[in-house]
């Protein structure tokens, strides 16, 4: 039953036809997964959780960083440093104090995504990068769970719903991913700060929809939206026996090639054997100037005419923000300086 108070709080939902007392109570009794605390994750929690989902996972490893204010709307300067899943959790308590909230401040990943999904009835995907969405997909096929996707890149977006009712998957409408130098990330090239809010919130509806039994589900279909002529499609696409899914990956990163098969080395393995590596910095000029672990510095982008400058007198670990651009930077030096070891550093400085 929905109590006096929830009835004053959802009151422009109950007087709405199509959802009204039932859908409400459907939307109370829903439990939703939320991958990633960030661009997308911020508006669809907030939206959730105003209409009242009764149970919402976040599940998020990173912290609040300056650069995330610009359009990750539910942090202030103050939370700067701060899990972002348990910010957002305390923060969204304050709009709702009937919604419970998951808070697993961890990385998704193939030990824990199974277990995971089985406690929700819908996972919303606000990840940034091709190996989550893999995994968030797979994991969503083999636990029978409906996968409310969206994706941001610059200006344009997209939204779709996937293993809803035996409809497609992910991996229906890109069986392959694309190479990380053809995928870089908005810490990379940027992103207009509105354009999660309004990809997040079409997640968001569509997660509604789905609880409630209402509306057109965005199944077998692709929107694709366009902040600076605002113009938007509609793609149909549809379900493949080549994407069936039997069981989750050994390795997401290395199925989509974000990382090789033996050149990379973490920072503790780093940390003990310092001395026989030489560093190479691939970032920008501002990124080091925040932050660095000493070693060289050549931006990715002039690598292709300064790589003579690296001393290769020891193997190289090669450095970035997260390892992406780094493994980027190695593919290229290794063509240029074949007997020399490049040696990517996992994870990067994050």
């Amino acid at each position: 039953m929905l109590t006096t108070e929830e009835q004053k709080q959802y009151n422009r939902h109950i007087i709405l036809d199509k959802i009204g007392k039932e859908g409400q109570l459907k939307l109370k009794k829903a439990k939703a997964l939320v991958i990633g605390a960030g661009g997308l994750g911020c508006p669809v929690l907030q939206y959730l959780t105003a209409a009242g989902i009764g149970r919402i996972g976040i599940i998020d490893d990173d912290v609040v960083s300056q650069s995330n204010l610009q359009r990750q709307i539910l942090y202030t300067i103050e939370d700067i440093g701060n899990s972002k899943a348990e910010t957002a959790s305390k923060r969204l308590s304050k709009l709702n104090p009937f919604v419970q909230f998951n808070v697993y401040k961890e990385k998704l990943t193939v030990v824990n995504a199974v277990a995971l999904f089985k406690q929700y009835d819908v996972i919303v995907d606000g990840s940034d990068n091709f190996a989550t969405r893999y995994l968030t997909n797979d994991a969503a096929v083999l636990t029978n769970k409906p996968l409310v996707y969206g994706a941001i890149f610059k200006f344009e977006g997209q939204v779709s719903v996937f293993n809803y009712k035996e409809s497609a998957t992910y991996r229906c409408l890109y069986p392959n991913p694309p190479k990380p130098e053809e995928s870089p990330n908005c810490s990379e090239i940027g992103v207009l700060g509105v354009l999660p809010g309004i990809i997040g919130g079409l997640q968001a509806n569509e997660v509604i929809k789905i609880i409630c039994g209402i509306g057109d589900v965005l199944v077998n279909k692709l929107l694709m939206y366009d902040t600076l002529s605002m113009r938007q499609m509609i793609l149909k696409f549809e379900k493949t026996k080549r994407a069936e899914v039997t069981e989750l990956d050994d390795d997401y990163e290395f199925f989509c090639g974000i990382k090789k098969a033996a050149n990379e080395i973490t920072q503790e393995e780093l940390q003990n054997k310092l001395s026989n590596y030489n560093l190479l910095d691939v970032r920008e000029v501002w990124e080091r100037e925040q932050y660095h672990i000493e070693g060289q510095h050549i931006p990715l982008g002039e690598l292709s005419n300064r790589y003579k400058e690296i001393a290769i007198n020891k193997p190289v670990v090669v450095y970035c923000k997260s390892g992406i651009r780094s493994q980027q930077a190695i593919d290229l030096l290794e063509k240029q300086l074949e007997d020399t070891t490049f040696i990517n550093l996992k994870g990067g400085l994050k």
